[in-house]
C-alpha cells in the first residue's frame, strides 16, 4: 500500500489538481492567438470595473487569461499557452512587450482597494498551481504596476514607469503574505539600467518600498494553501494521520492537469469585510483640516509635474478648481486646466 501511495504522491505532483473552471466567457479571438513562446512572469491585474462589464470587454478583445471574480469563480479567456494581449506598453528587465513571456490574470476590483478572502484563496490557489506548471517563483509573479511603462509626454520627458497602477496591491506585503507569496521583486531593473526613469515616486514606493496600505484589512497568519494544510496524503505517508479520501472528484468538474489549464474555483467561503478606505476630501476646507498644504497653481509655464513632481499623479495629491477636489490617481492629465491648485503633504 505504501508503494501504491507514493506513486499516487508522484501523479498528484506531476499535474493533477482539482481546481474547477468556467468557460462562459472564453474569448472568441482565442484560436487566432499564436502559441507564446515562453513563460517567464504572472501579471496580475485590477479591472477597474464591475465584473460584467469586465467579463464582457475581456471576452471580446482576448486581453487576459484569467479573470477572478468577488466570489470566487475563476473564468477562463484566453488558453494559457497562448499570447492574451493584457500588459499592453511594457518592460521587464530589458525585454519589451510581457504579452509575449507572460500569463495575465484579471481581478475584479480596484488598485487601492482591498478584496475580500474568498476573491484572494481563489486568486493564490490559481497562482500557485500555474507557477507550479510554468516553475515561476515568487519575485516573478508581478503586478502590471511593475511591468508597464510610459512614453514620453508633456509631463515627463523619458520613457517612465507609473503609467498605470493596475494591481498595485499586489505588490504590498501583506496582500502577498495572503497569496503565499514570500519574495516580491527587489527593485526595477529598468529603472537600474536607466532604460527608464520614475515617474510616479508613490508607486516606486508600494513596488519596492514599504507602502502597505492593506495590512489592517488581512488577518496576520493566512489560511493554507490547498494541498498546504495539515494531515493529507503527506501525513498518512508518513504514519502521522488516518489514510485520506482520495477518490475522485464529482463527474461534471473540470480539473486543471498540464494540459488543461484551471478556472472556475470553489472555495469555502470565509469572508471578512475589508476596511473601507477613508473617504476622499471634498473641500479646500477638509483639504487643511487633513494637513494638506497648498504647493501652487497650474500655469501655462508651470505644469502639475514642475509643481508635484512625480507626485503629480499620486493618490495624496489632490487639484481643486471651481469648488471641485480631484485626486491626483484619478486626474485626466489631459485635462489638467490652467488654474488648479496642487495640494500635497
Amino acid at each position: 500500500m505504501r508503494v501504491f501511495a507514493l506513486l499516487f504522491l508522484a501523479f498528484l505532483a506531476s499535474g493533477a489538481s482539482a481546481i474547477d473552471f468556467s468557460n462562459r466567457y472564453r474569448s472568441p479571438r482565442n484560436a487566432e492567438r499564436r502559441v507564446r513562446k515562453s513563460t517567464e512572469l504572472i501579471v496580475l491585474h485590477t479591472t477597474e470595473a464591475p465584473a460584467r462589464s469586465s467579463l464582457n470587454k475581456l471576452c471580446e478583445r482576448g486581453e487576459a487569461h484569467y479573470c477572478v471574480t468577488e466570489d470566487g469563480t475563476v473564468y477562463r479567456i484566453v488558453d494559457r499557452d497562448r499570447v492574451a494581449f493584457h500588459a499592453g506598453r511594457s518592460m521587464w528587465n530589458g525585454k519589451e512587450d510581457a504579452d509575449e513571456f507572460s500569463i495575465g490574470i484579471e481581478c475584479v476590483g480596484y488598485h487601492d482597494k482591498a478584496m475580500g478572502i474568498v476573491q484572494i484563496r481563489a486568486i493564490r490557489d490559481l497562482v500557485k498551481e500555474l507557477q507550479r506548471m510554468y516553475r515561476i517563483p515568487d519575485e516573478r509573479v508581478v503586478c502590471h504596476s511593475h511591468v508597464a511603462y510610459g512614453a514620453p509626454n508633456r509631463w515627463q520627458k523619458k520613457n517612465h514607469r507609473g503609467r498605470k497602477r493596475c494591481g498595485m496591491l499586489f505588490a504590498m506585503p501583506s496582500v502577498r503574505a495572503q497569496l503565499n507569496l514570500a519574495r516580491r521583486p527587489a527593485s526595477d531593473a529598468d529603472v537600474r539600467a536607466k532604460r527608464l526613469v520614475v515617474g510616479d515616486d508613490y508607486l516606486r514606493r508600494v513596488l519596492y518600498g514599504n507602502v502597505d496600505t492593506m495590512k489592517s484589512s488581512y488577518p496576520k497568519t493566512p489560511s493554507p494553501s490547498r494541498g498546504q494544510e495539515g494531515g493529507g496524503l503527506l501525513a498518512w505517508l508518513r504514519g502521522d494521520a488516518k489514510k485520506p479520501d482520495t477518490k475522485k472528484p464529482d463527474a461534471g468538474k473540470t480539473q486543471i492537469s498540464a494540459k488543461d489549464p484551471p478556472e472556475q474555483k470553489k472555495l469555502v467561503p470565509a469572508p471578512v469585510a475589508p476596511v473601507p478606505p477613508q473617504a476622499p476630501p471634498k473641500s479646500i476646507a477638509e483639504l487643511k483640516s487633513r494637513g494638506y498644504v497648498f504647493k501652487g497653481s497650474v500655469t501655462k509655464g508651470v505644469t502639475a509635474s514642475k509643481i508635484a513632481g512625480g507626485r503629480w499623479n499620486s493618490k495624496d495629491t489632490y487639484y481643486t478648481i471651481r469648488n471641485k477636489v480631484i485626486p491626483g490617481d484619478a486626474i485626466d492629465p489631459a485635462h489638467i486646466e490652467n488654474g488648479m491648485g496642487v495640494w500635497m503633504k
